[in-house]
């Protein structure tokens, strides 16, 4: 793989990091809710997903989602009811992230890997770049180590931005405020996130 391609694949995948949606959201949940640690756990078990993603595509199964357009479906259908229940659950006045700030109540660190992972491999937004944009690059490297680099960057790339997003909502200065508007930030996540099920639903 060339310097030139990798450049073009770190691009796309940092892009695709990058575009608002509801990894973003259960990302800051957890680093407002929970602080660093829970926010560095969701953000990794995210990238997980991602990488899976990468691996799935470069093993071609992504020629299997076009020949079988039931199984995306069925990925999209999950992944739909999966934001409206999250969206559902930031709605509630109980659990919510504006109780968890001022009452102090732990969330854990298993939780939140398991949203940051669950998020990334039921998406169906994600599912979507990997079939129509990353799989560009899967003819490119023939040799393991382009396949392997090709594997590793998305997960890379993923992992480090939302790395970067946590450590930033967990600045004090930034959680300060926040907090203060903990309440109209559950609202507005749980409305986005069931806005974002809403949609997948009417595109399938």
């Amino acid at each position: 793989m060339t310097l030139t391609t990798w450049i073009s694949l770190f691009t796309i995948c940092l892009l695709g990091a990058m575009s608002p949606g509801p990894s973003l959201a259960i990302v800051a949940k957890h680093s407002l809710s929970g602080g660093r640690v829970n926010g560095f756990a969701t953000a990794w078990a995210h990238a997980v997903g991602i990488g899976i993603y990468a691996l799935v595509t470069v093993l071609g199964l992504t020629v299997l989602l076009h020949q079988f357009p039931l199984v995306f479906k069925s990925l999209s259908l999950m992944g739909a009811l999966y934001l409206a229940w999250l969206g559902y659950n930031a709605l509630r006045s109980k659990g919510g992230i504006v109780e968890r700030l001022e009452s102090g109540q732990p969330v854990s660190v298993l939780t939140s890997a398991k949203e940051g992972f669950f998020i990334s491999l039921f998406s169906p937004k994600i599912a979507l770049f990997f079939t129509a944009l990353f799989s560009q690059f899967v003819a490119v490297g023939s040799e393991l180590s382009d396949k392997a680099i090709i594997i590793a960057t998305p997960l890379v790339v993923d992992g480090l931005w939302y790395t970067l997003i946590t450590v930033m909502l967990s600045s004090p200065y930034l959680l300060k405020f926040l907090k203060s508007k903990a309440r109209i930030i559950d609202q507005i996540s749980g409305v986005v996130l069931i806005l974002l099920a809403i949609r997948v639903l009417f595109t399938l």
